[in-house]
């Protein structure tokens, strides 16, 4: 249980390192975005040589755009700029401007881009906002359709790492059902394993005990026949001697003491009958 959850955790850990990767990355692109908007709005204003300040992230959606020099502003290039330089650098077409006068931080001009041409609001262009000193916002707005799949893309490893570990955890439990195993009194015995469990003890049982075991499980109480467990033992691994059979029998006896309830009884001149009594 461990070892899965060590695995889930670095699986986290990777998309965690990979979408903070992502996040720095699109932040970075975005300012060359606002640059490059910052950079025409200048040339449209024939002015080649002051500069556009450093980009403010002002929160995770929010980025902020200012300039050295006071400047004019015509909407509809505004609009124009923006729209381009959005979809060069493939960021979300969902976005809102808003134009800010420095002087008291009121909205000069804003507008609101969406999807669809029908769910955009761009107010009248045709007043040019004059020569001031004013900042850019520019706040993109969630793309369900795009979380929606950036959230799939970060689910799925972890669905498929729990889908492995499941699968694995099945073959697991599979393997031990298909393991044969008795349940004789407080006896557990593992006849793939060769041995009998008794609470933490652990008893080791030769190949012809195992047999001789097993044939008796499969018939508890009841007799077998010395004829029928001399034939299935012994027939198919040598030559057989009158006594093997009840020196296995004594053996497997010892093996069993630790329960009182357990006793393999000779039936005399007929077999052997394995009797678990209930306490």
């Amino acid at each position: 249980m461990k070892r899965h959850i060590y695995i889930v955790l670095i699986v986290f850990s990777i998309l965690n390192l990979s979408s903070c990767h992502q996040e720095d990355s699109q932040i970075e692109i975005t300012k060359i975005a606002l640059r490059d908007i910052g950079n025409k709005l200048l040339l449209s204003n024939q002015d080649s040589t002051s500069l556009v300040l450093p980009i403010k992230k002002i929160d995770s959606k929010t980025y902020e755009l200012s300039f050295q020099q006071q400047l004019s502003i015509q909407p509809d290039s505004l609009v124009n700029f923006v729209e381009k330089s959005i979809a060069k650098a493939n960021l979300p077409n969902a976005y809102y401007v808003e134009v800010f006068q420095c002087i008291d931080n009121e909205v000069a001009y804003s507008y609101k881009m969406k999807n669809t041409e029908e769910e955009s609001i761009i107010p009248c262009g045709g007043r040019d906002l004059p020569s001031k000193c004013y900042t850019i916002q520019i706040g993109f707005q969630n793309d369900d359709k795009h979380s929606s799949m950036i959230f799939l893309w970060l689910i799925l490893p972890v669905i498929v790492v729990f889908g492995v570990l499941n699968r694995q955890k099945k073959k697991k439990l599979k393997s031990q059902n298909d393991s044969l195993c008795y349940k004789i009194g407080n006896y557990k015995f593992d006849k793939d394993q060769s041995k009998l469990l008794y609470v933490e003890k652990e008893i080791s049982l030769s190949k012809k005990e195992c047999e001789l075991l097993e044939i008796l499980c499969d018939n508890l109480n009841e007799v077998v026949k010395r004829d029928e467990l001399s034939k299935r033992v012994w027939e198919d691994h040598g030559v057989f001697v009158g006594r093997s059979l009840d020196t296995y029998i004594s053996k497997l006896r010892k093996k069993l003491k630790e329960d009182a309830s357990i006793k393999i009884s000779n039936v005399h001149g007929v077999g052997y009958k394995l009797e678990v009594s209930k306490q």
